[in-house]
């Protein structure tokens, strides 16, 4: 099943959404800073705003198409959606908020789906509870719980973590790379923070002011020293895919890149895994020969694959390592001082540090 999205409304006299995109099953990322348009655009295939004019389908299927006539209530669409706050019933057990959404759909009940749920999500233990009960990590799953009980065709998360605290995300984010991985449907998942899209999404949609930007597929953008102008300079970055190897005693975790072996702290998964790395192109540093007498332990062999100058003092420089990309954001000054050009050999240096549990994906 995949979503198909392609709408225009005005909010305000300022502002107005154009959005048009596709997202298959596995999480598509609306991502942009405060004020783009993400949770306007999820109220609108949810059903909660209605477009001036365009179509929203799904399978085909419109549940909204102004030019024909359609546009279906929020249940008939059999969308998901998940708020900032869980907004779970005070007065119900987790288990009575879990099945309120599949009661209120007339839908009935099915142990094997509950159970399975409940199994995936690791909240077995929370049944009995109150939402009062639960730290804000716990109420996010319950809440995720309770919407794919009631057996939606699409599951939106409206920034999940927005009311969470660093531990707290890195509490919920393994759930959510579980329920990304099993779940099977499409998944919109809204937020501002790089590091969570890129380590959740297979797909992003880039907004600013209403509109696409750009999208495509995670990688892809995430490498491309253009969408860096959209993204920030500070928040540019690659994803490669490592798999994780032994641990040493002092804690770093070997992981194997098509381009080298990086030794990383914060490593949760187990040996084999097979784990999306994000190295922020402030963190690499180039060199024309491999250094010696440095403290870095990351070293990757990469050719250069193209540079990208921008309105300011930097460069970014598109890396091509083992046949994944990698960027690097040096001055536009040390870019002409090492002569880089396209195809010339490199050797890419990472710092450990820089590379935290938000980094690495499970």
């Amino acid at each position: 099943m995949t979503l198909e999205v392609a709408f225009r409304h005005r909010l305000s006299a300022g502002f107005a959404l154009d959005v048009a995109f596709e997202a298959p099953p596995g999480v598509t990322a609306l991502f942009g800073r405060s004020g783009a348009g993400k949770s306007s655009v999820l109220r609108a295939v949810a059903g909660l705003l209605r477009p001036d004019e365009g179509r929203i389908a799904m399978a085909g299927a419109p549940v909204f198409d102004s030019a024909a006539g359609v546009d279906l209530p929020p249940h008939r669409r059999r969308f998901g959606l998940v708020f900032q706050e869980p907004r779970l019933f005070p007065h119900l057990s987790v288990l009575r908020n879990l099945r309120y959404g599949r009661r209120a759909l007339g839908l009935p009940a099915n142990p094997a789906r509950e159970a399975e749920i409940v199994e995936m999500l690791g909240i077995g233990a929370l049944l009995a509870r109150r939402p009062a009960g639960l730290s804000g990590g716990e109420a996010a799953r319950v809440a995720i719980g309770r919407a794919l009980l009631a057996e939606p065709r699409l599951l939106m998360l409206d920034e999940p973590f927005a009311a969470l605290d660093a531990a707290r995300r890195e509490e919920i984010l393994p759930w959510l790379e579980r329920l990304r991985d099993h779940a099977g449907l499409p998944i919109l998942f809204v937020s501002h923070s790089l590091p969570e899209v890129a380590r959740l999404a297979a797909r992003i949609v880039l907004m600013g002011e209403g509109r696409v930007l750009r999208a495509g597929p995670a990688a892809d953008l995430l490498a491309d020293p253009e969408a860096a102008e959209f993204l920030g300079p500070r928040e540019a970055g690659a994803v490669l895919q490592g798999r994780v190897g032994r641990t040493a005693p002092d804690g770093l975790t070997e992981v194997r890149l098509a381009g080298g072996t990086l030794h990383l702290p914060g490593v949760t998964a187990a040996a084999g895994a097979a784990i999306p790395v994000r190295i922020a192109a402030s963190d690499v540093i180039l060199a024309l020969t491999p250094p010696v007498g440095l403290s870095a332990l990351n070293m990757l062999e990469c050719r250069v694959a193209g540079l990208h100058r921008g309105r300011g003092p930097g460069v970014m420089v598109r890396l091509e390592c083992g046949g994944e990309a990698l960027l690097a954001r040096i001055t536009a000054r040390s870019a002409e001082a090492m002569g880089l050009r396209e195809g010339l050999a490199l050797t890419a240096i990472v710092k450990s540090v820089a590379i935290g549990p938000a980094d690495l994906g499970g």
